[in-house]
């Protein structure tokens, strides 16, 4: 199926990003939004956005007018008929974008592809009661969609093939790398990234460091370009405790997905991160973080040597983390939620991870990660339960 125009169903921040990337690969895009308002602002707001790079350098003056002139409001739903591909970028209402297909769909005809941008709902809870639902797949940007260039394209239950290596095929265009992913909880590089906030926050709540000792260990010894607690406060507690709840209902109550109560406390007590003045760290005028010190250290490293110079805890915290990410990677290689290389270009591409989980795994080794994980499960219960594929590699590696 050949693709030519797009509708972006939505024109919030996501919306009209993929709008940008969408008219930069070519296509006639239409923003549609339940307020027309809203529409019409944000296709004048991209113009003023392509002109903008086109300053800075990202692209050619002339390649930002001929997208500009790609790009226009749709003002009610009927201005989408002829769009051959729908990305619906609506918030995270599973009913909301149910209806938003629904009504699309009606317009566009049986063909039309529709995409959903979700990152947190099961792409076939969403396609139920959608006409067609062959057609209807998961195409998952990150945020923002300009400069992120992974795209996860989510297979649901009843997405046929055509419309898969269709939409692979528009990510492509858009200049954008795509991986294949099941519909499964926080398909591929949000699900392998959950060690990283999550075993952080426990080694917090140990008092194995404090956070910004941790925050500096993981940037300098793990190779980071920012620690889970920066992170965090930067995302927002409430976004960051939300999605943890969201993993911890869809996964079935798995214990290593358990939410942390230092971060419910801390929601409760309206501590939210940079938007809120105060969560990990306080922010205002006058109010600077430490800069890092310059260190010879091949990062990412688990080398006790060069760990040394970071900070005394700085051997534990990266085993803990190294052997979690090892451990999801684990779990998530059984399930086959992605292929290896997918994996490892998610966390890359999507969350700007130094190595991807599968480098980390290799970093620390089997025989390595699930000593660290009995020894902290026999002290803290199922949250460092070894994946069985871990422990089987680790039993290879041992009798080699």
């Amino acid at each position: 199926m050949t693709v030519a125009r797009i509708g972006i169903l939505g024109a919030g921040t996501m919306g009209r990003g993929i709008a940008q990337v969408a008219a930069l690969g070519g296509y006639e895009t239409r923003l549609y939004d339940a307020y027309p308002d809203a529409a019409r602002d944000a296709a004048v707001k991209l113009r003023e956005a392509l002109a903008k790079g086109a300053s800075r350098g990202r692209w050619s003056e002339a390649e930002a007018e001929v997208a500009s002139n790609r790009i226009g409001p749709a003002l009610e739903i009927g201005q989408l008929a002829g769009c051959e591909m729908l990305i619906e970028a609506a918030p995270e209402d599973v009913e909301l974008k149910r209806k938003l297909f629904g009504e699309a769909a009606a317009v566009c005809g049986p063909e039309a592809i529709l995409a959903s941008n979700t990152s947190s709902l099961r792409v076939s809870d969403i396609a139920v009661g959608v006409p067609d639902p062959e057609r209807l797949v998961g195409m998952h940007f990150f945020n923002p969609p300009v400069l992120m260039k992974l795209v996860e394209v989510v297979a649901a239950e009843r997405s046929a093939e055509w419309a898969l290596e269709a939409t692979t095929e528009v990510a492509l265009a858009m200049g954008r790398t795509p991986i294949r992913a099941k519909d499964s909880p926080g398909f591929v590089a949000n699900r392998l990234a959950r060690p990283f906030a999550l075993e952080s926050l426990r080694m917090l709540g140990d008092g194995i460091a404090d956070a910004a000792t941790i925050d500096r260990i993981v940037r300098l010894g793990g190779g980071f370009r920012m620690g889970p607690f920066e992170l965090i406060d930067l995302i927002g507690l409430d976004v960051n405790l939300t999605i943890a709840r969201s993993f911890f209902a869809q996964g079935g109550q798995l214990e290593r997905w358990r939410p942390n109560p230092i971060q419910e406390r801390l929601v409760e007590e309206g501590k939210l991160g940079r938007k809120s003045g105060q969560g990990y760290y306080a922010y205002g005028e006058g109010v600077e973080r430490q800069a890092d010190p310059e260190l010879d250290i091949d990062a990412p490293t688990l080398d006790p040597e060069q760990l040394a110079l970071v900070d005394p805890a700085a051997s534990e915290v990266l085993s803990r983390l190294f052997a979690q990410i090892a451990n999801e990677a684990a779990f998530a290689r059984e399930e086959e939620i992605a292929s290896p290389a997918d994996m490892d270009t998610a966390l890359r591409l999507g969350l700007n991870w130094p190595l991807g989980p599968l480098g980390f795994a290799a970093e620390i080794g089997p025989e390595r990660a699930v000593a660290v994980l009995e020894g902290l499960r026999a002290e803290k219960g199922e949250a460092y339960r070894p994946a069985p594929r871990l422990r089987a590699e680790a039993a290879a590696v041992r009798g080699s």
